[in-house]
């Protein structure tokens, strides 16, 4: 269908520099169909999965709605899941972030009730609350109904399948009859049109066919891969594309565990997700992968459910899902928005057969490659470092710089060309400079390293200033080498170095296992340390 433009729907221009601020240009189809009908004032049906853009279908046309005058309660919204109405009501605030007055509560279960009921009191507009938490304020009479013009069942289906038809029910008599009731919700079973039939008044239905689910912006692959040979696949992956932010889909909490503490061990920013993990620890998580200080999220379908996350760049599926229309779900965490994204999946022997039923489900094409390299993932680093070096050729003044290095290649016997690959070898990570004395043996003739009795003394050209602290340097050498972390010795950190001592034992060992390691996500060089 056609595309609209924001601007082209009659909105206040509060609303509209808070939907330029979120990046969006383009209404989606749920968006483009909706706004208009929900802002008329009708009951709408809307029928749509996450991903969709369907917050801001209902979200935008209701805070056009919202008197900020009125510190009374007038827009009540359902959401299934504490995760859920967290989401929806940090989008509400984006989108309303000009606009002043007004105040936008999630409620939900787990919180300290009197801390919300603290918080109501100081005049809400908006309520974002699971059906459990809002039946206890309505019953303590710290929600009031008596000016909500406006209710909203965010993803029914899924309330219902959690158990909540009654105190949806319940809730609903608590809202005046002059009300406007929006209803969306990725199926349509029997229960659902039960309470359309029964709480709305001539309600339009809206609804996005699957076709118009498209994931035409994401770029779709597989790896035939060994079970044994996924976790060096996917950091090869995520060295050669280096996205943005990460999801890794496992089928089971104890894959994702596994893999988080392997992958962290690497020197990634990764965290895992998953149902068993209490809800503090759930929040922090999500909360780091939205502030960007964790980089990859490893997550079950079911923790991942709802998770609405504008700048993911890459989904891997480590396990193929078991149902086609979790593909579906997974790879819509990337492509958001209308920015592209990629989804890979790996697969090994008979599981190619269920790709192929996802791909008869999708009506998508998803291309076979080949596992990149160790030399293409160095080719991709390089390329990335001549990109911004080209912007920096175009949009900089580089008249000093020029006249520095013809001073240099004048007074030297350096070329430009000399200098020009040393500063890409920098640039890549090994031009990095030990303090005099350390370094410049690459072999296993240990000899007197400086350690105490018994232990080798190693140089690692990372330190302090690249934020590293020693629990990282302990976590890279016991992961890689698989000794016990409590062998390694001493650890002393410099600016830009750092020297441990290890066993002599092992230490042929912890050498050839640090090749090609990253720390914190940064490549590394180790060797043998001169004498004190």
């Amino acid at each position: 269908m056609e595309t609209i433009k924001f601007d082209e729907l009659g909105l206040s221009p509060q609303i509209l520099r808070g939907i330029k601020e979120m990046g969006f240009e383009e209404t989606t189809p749920i968006q483009a169909k909706a706004i208009p009908v929900v802002m008329s004032g009708q009951d709408v049906i809307g029928q749509a999965q996450t991903g969709t853009g369907k917050t801001a279908a209902f979200g935008i046309p209701m805070l056009q709605k919202v008197d900020p005058s009125v510190k009374k309660t007038q827009v009540m919204i359902l959401s299934p899941t504490r995760e859920l109405a967290i989401q929806v009501a940090e989008e509400l605030r984006n989108l309303s972030k000009y606009m002043h007055g007004i105040k936008i509560l999630p409620v939900y279960g787990g919180q300290d009730i009197t801390k919300q009921i603290r918080s109501l009191k100081g005049g809400i507009q908006i309520i974002v609350g699971t059906p459990g938490r809002v039946m206890d304020h309505l019953r303590r009479k710290t929600i009031r109904c008596e000016d909500v013009n406006m209710i909203v069942l965010d993803e029914a289906d899924e309330m219902l399948n959690m158990g909540f038809r009654e105190d949806i029910e319940t809730i609903l008599e608590y809202i005046p009859e002059e009300r406007q009731t929006v209803l969306f919700s990725a199926t349509m079973p029997k229960p659902i049109l039960e309470i359309t039939r029964k709480y709305q008044t001539d309600a339009v239905t809206i609804k996005v066919v699957k076709k118009e689910l498209t994931v035409s912006n994401i770029e779709q692959y597989y790896y035939d891969v060994k079970r044994k040979d996924k976790i060096e696949v996917l950091t090869r992956l995520l060295d050669y594309y280096n996205p943005k932010g990460s999801i890794v889909f496992c089928n089971t909490k104890r894959m994702v565990d596994e893999l988080s503490h392997e992958l962290t061990l690497r020197g990634y920013f990764a965290e895992g997700l998953h149902g068993d993990m209490k809800q503090a620890q759930r929040d922090r998580v999500m909360a780091n992968f939205r502030k960007g200080k964790t980089d990859i999220l490893i997550a079950t379908d079911v923790a991942a459910r709802g998770l609405d996350i504008d700048y993911v760049e890459a989904v891997f599926n480590y396990d193929i899902p078991q149902d086609d229309e979790y593909y579906v779900h997974r790879i819509g965490r990337t492509g958001r928005a209308g920015r592209t994204g990629k989804a890979f999946s790996f697969i090994k022997g008979k599981e190619v057969y269920k790709l192929k039923d996802i791909m008869r489900y999708c009506k998508t094409k998803i291309y076979a490659q080949p596992i990149p390299s160790s030399e293409d993932v160095a080719q991709m680093r390089a390329e990335k470092v001549m990109d911004k070096i080209a912007a920096i050729i175009e949009e900089e003044n580089l008249r000093d710089m020029i006249n520095f290095i013809e001073k240099q290649v004048n007074e030297s016997d350096y070329t430009a060309m000399d200098i020009a690959a040393a500063f890409l070898k920098q640039a890549l990570g090994g031009g990095e400079t030990a303090p005099e004395g350390y370094g410049a043996n690459d072999r296993y003739d240990f000899g007197d390293t400086g350690a105490e009795d018994g232990m080798v003394r190693l140089f690692i050209n990372i330190g302090k200033k690249q934020k590293i602290r020693p629990g990282d340097i302990l976590g890279a050498v016991a992961g890689e080498s698989g000794m016990n972390g409590d062998l390694v010795g001493t650890i002393d950190m410099y600016d830009k170095f750092t020297f441990v001592e290890v066993p002599k034992e092992y230490g042929k060992k912890v050498l050839a296992a640090m090749k090609n390691v990253r720390i914190k996500g940064k490549e590394i060089h180790v060797e043998v340390a001169n004498g004190k």
